[in-house]
């Protein structure tokens, strides 16, 4: 059948649109080991679900009456919540095992009780009926993200996630960040996403992992081109500021004319357009009280009631987009003082595309285009960033430091002008010796031993004895540098490929991360 574009209508899917809340729906069972929860063994600490790629073990504070509609089969089987907040509320990790892609690193990671661990991986088969559980838990239990504080994985174990059961690799280290995000500020997210393994697990139709909430709230996605992701997120920002602007616009003409209750309003609103928390206490009462208004001309506001409230721009792409081929878009909008914020998934190679080196790639690792490892140096990225001296900018870790970078992204969030955050995603091309289900340990160990140093840069805090810089990390151990590289595949090929290179590279290698580290510290 040949259509006309005229005739592409949301209903056919034929715009380019995607629908959300599909994922969780696809019960793919492709997982032959998956995590079994031993509430003994358990402390509620939420690692598990703040460390999965794909947002299928949770935990949920169940209240008295949420209980009531538990499916028998997980109704017993519940903790009494800890903590002085959650005295009246059971709580349970709960698994979507049909879900799950079996990748371990919960269990890997869970630091369980008394040496035992409160998650252990199973067969899958024997785990099939608990998915009922998660079907009532996810779909119908209420998130209580008042009930601790959300700097630490604890507290954002009970954020709903808006990205989950995407299509990438089971122990993806990219996938982690992009939920994170999603928990902080799905609601109010427009992401542009550049092609890369991101575009993939996020768009790969009809399977997108965001969803939205019961109220309608989700995130707005979309993926240009890999060469002009940044300027697309940059359109993304003009675009929302120029609604804005034209909101501001209605009002102001018409507010002398108006009732004094909605002149008030009109003059709270404009004063905290730019912080979101107030502007979504003040927006429902503006916009009744525009509908209710004798005044006929400042109802046009009302054709952008969507957009009354500011949104948080994200340009989120792999390093093979940031350092290399988008670079000049990225460059150009963190000159722009723009308020957006980047997100790169940094995997130092091109992941998606099979494994070819990128600017970002350290010394002496082999990849594509540098079958002998490479003899040039890492981009200092962050530095270049932090030259500018008014964009923020955060290199981290999730393993390596889990709080600060929960801290780093709702610092980068709040910053009203150019963000980035440059995350160390740990990749199946890494070659990790026992798989990626250790990737939340390598992501430690990279920043013990100086291979990824973590850090935060905030121009806000930038004063005379202060240069703005924060240092998350102790003094690296170099000494751990060679022992860890040597952990992955990349690194180990070396002897062999390149037998009168391979100590020469390795020594740089640890070299150049001590200089990149070093130059970051003179910043101070």
């Amino acid at each position: 059948m040949i259509y006309q574009v005229s005739r592409f209508t949301k209903d056919e899917l034929l715009d380019g649109t995607m629908q959300n809340n599909i994922t969780f729906k696809q019960k793919r069972k492709i997982a032959s080991m998956v995590p079994h929860w031993n509430k003994d063994n358990c402390i509620q600490c939420n690692t598990c679900s703040f460390v999965c790629p794909h947002a299928t073990i949770r935990p949920f504070l169940i209240s008295e009456e949420e209980m009531k509609g538990m499916p028998e089969v997980i109704k017993d089987d519940v903790l009494q919540a800890m903590g002085p907040n959650v005295k009246e509320f059971k709580f349970r990790i709960q698994v979507s095992t049909a879900n799950c892609v079996g990748c371990g690193l919960c269990a890997v990671t869970c630091p369980g009780k008394g040496g035992q661990k409160a998650l252990t991986m199973v067969e899958a088969r024997g785990e099939y009926p608990l998915e009922a559980g998660a079907d009532y838990l996810y779909q119908h239990v209420s998130y209580k993200a008042d009930k601790f504080p959300t700097n630490s994985p604890k507290g954002v174990g009970f954020l709903r996630p808006y990205h989950e059961i995407s299509g990438s690799c089971a122990g993806c280290g990219e996938t982690p960040y992009y939920r994170l995000v999603t928990q902080l500020f799905g609601k109010d997210m427009m992401i542009a996403n550049a092609t890369g393994c991101s575009s993939i697990y996020c768009g790969s139709t009809p399977g997108t992992p965001f969803i939205s909430d019961e109220n309608g709230d989700g995130v707005a996605w979309a993926n240009s081109l890999f060469e002009d992701n940044a300027e697309f997120g940059f359109g993304m920002r003009t675009a929302n500021d120029y609604k804005l602007s034209t909101i501001c616009k209605i009002l102001d003409a018409n507010k002398a004319e108006v009732e004094p209750e909605l002149q008030a309003l009109i003059d709270e609103y404009e004063k905290s357009i730019k912080d979101r928390e107030a502007s979504r206490k003040i927006i429902p009462g503006l916009i009744e009280a525009l509908k209710k208004s004798a005044n006929e001309p400042i109802k046009e506001a009302l054709k952008y009631e969507a957009d009354f409230l500011d949104k948080s721009i994200w340009i989120v792409g792999g390093d093979g987009w940031a350092y290399d081929i988008g670079y000049g878009g990225l460059d150009h909008v963190l000159a722009s003082g723009a308020d957006v914020n980047i997100l790169v998934l940094d995997t130092e190679i091109y992941s998606n595309t099979g494994g070819q080196a990128s600017k970002s790639t350290q010394t002496g690792a082999i990849a594509k285009f540098a079958a002998s490892g490479k003899t040039g140096s890492k981009k200092n990225l962050a530095l270049m960033a932090m030259a500018y001296g008014d964009v923020y900018v955060a290199q981290v870790s999730l393993g390596g430091n889990p709080m600060k970078t929960i801290q780093a992204f709702k610092e980068a969030e709040s910053y009203h002008g150019p963000s980035i955050i440059i995350a160390y995603s740990p990749c199946t091309e890494h070659g990790i010796k026992g798989g990626l289900s250790n990737h939340n340990t390598v992501e430690k160990k990279a920043v013990e031993c100086g291979y990824w140093p973590v850090f935060r840069y905030d121009p806000r805090k930038e004063v005379a004895d202060k240069s703005g810089l924060e240092i998350d990390c102790k003094e690296p151990d170099y000494s751990k540098f060679r022992e860890f590289v040597m952990g992955e595949t990349r690194f180990a090929q070396l002897p062999a490929v390149n037998p009168d290179n391979a100590e020469f590279l390795l020594n740089k290698a640890q070299e150049e991360a001590k200089k990149r580290f070093d130059r970051v510290k003179k910043f101070a």
